[in-house]
């Protein structure tokens, strides 16, 4: 992708009322933007994250985006994350400084390549993303809307973004049903771990299987 900010889905201002400042998440070139008010009334906005695109081998085009589906604040406003629907991971970035985010955690849940798919990425050093299993259930589609508890340290994450483009991206994720599940943060150093106890199954809700999309 030659190009940054297409396609902005999700905006999150900081929670402290004092600071002018928050985050874009723009899904198609994977960027992350901060946006903030200058001293004489202006705004701007400066890249501050940029995900790579993966060069893949059969898939709909030549470099996977991560598609960046949803952006989330803690209260404190010290964790940032970020899950990239298409590519398939979650990241966790310190924002204590809001000018320079600092990925603290990465953790892969599914995705467009996972290993054994058809897809073939064939940068050097990237491998496959591992396939998600929990209680017998394979985690089809990717990590797509975020909400985070009160006290920071339970992350939430469901898998189907919009009926299309789910039958486009995660056609066995539509047969099946979406799910949900839970991540662990550690909020003093920074962190991520996949609760292997927890898992809500949309596959059978009546009338189902059901495609999960928003949580609060």
């Amino acid at each position: 992708m030659g190009k940054d900010g297409i396609m902005p889905l999700e905006i999150r201002f900081l929670h402290n009322p004092t600071q002018s400042t928050g985050y874009v998440g723009c899904a198609l070139t994977a960027n992350v933007f901060r946006f903030h008010r200058l001293d004489d009334g202006s705004w701007t906005a400066d890249k501050v994250i940029d995900i790579p695109s993966w060069n893949v081998n059969r898939w709909a085009l030549p470099q996977m985006p991560g598609i960046i589906t949803d952006i989330l604040i803690s209260m404190d406003d010290r964790f940032l994350y970020v899950s990239n629907w298409v590519q398939g991971d979650i990241r966790q970035y310190d924002i204590t400084d809001p000018a320079h985010p600092r990925q603290t955690a990465q953790l892969y849940l599914g995705g467009c390549a996972v290993q054994g798919s058809a897809v073939e990425i064939t940068d050097d050093g990237v491998e496959q993303p591992p396939v998600v299993i929990i209680a017998d259930r394979r985690i089809e589609g990717g990590p797509q809307m975020l909400q985070l508890s009160l006290d920071g340290k339970r992350l939430y994450v469901t898998t189907s973004l919009f009926s299309p483009w789910d039958r486009q991206f995660y056609p066995e994720m539509v047969a099946k049903g979406s799910v949900l599940l839970k991540i662990d943060i550690n909020i003093e150093k920074g962190g991520m771990n996949l609760d292997r106890n927890f898992l809500v199954d949309f596959a059978s809700e009546p009338n189902g299987p059901v495609l999960a999309h928003e949580i609060r």
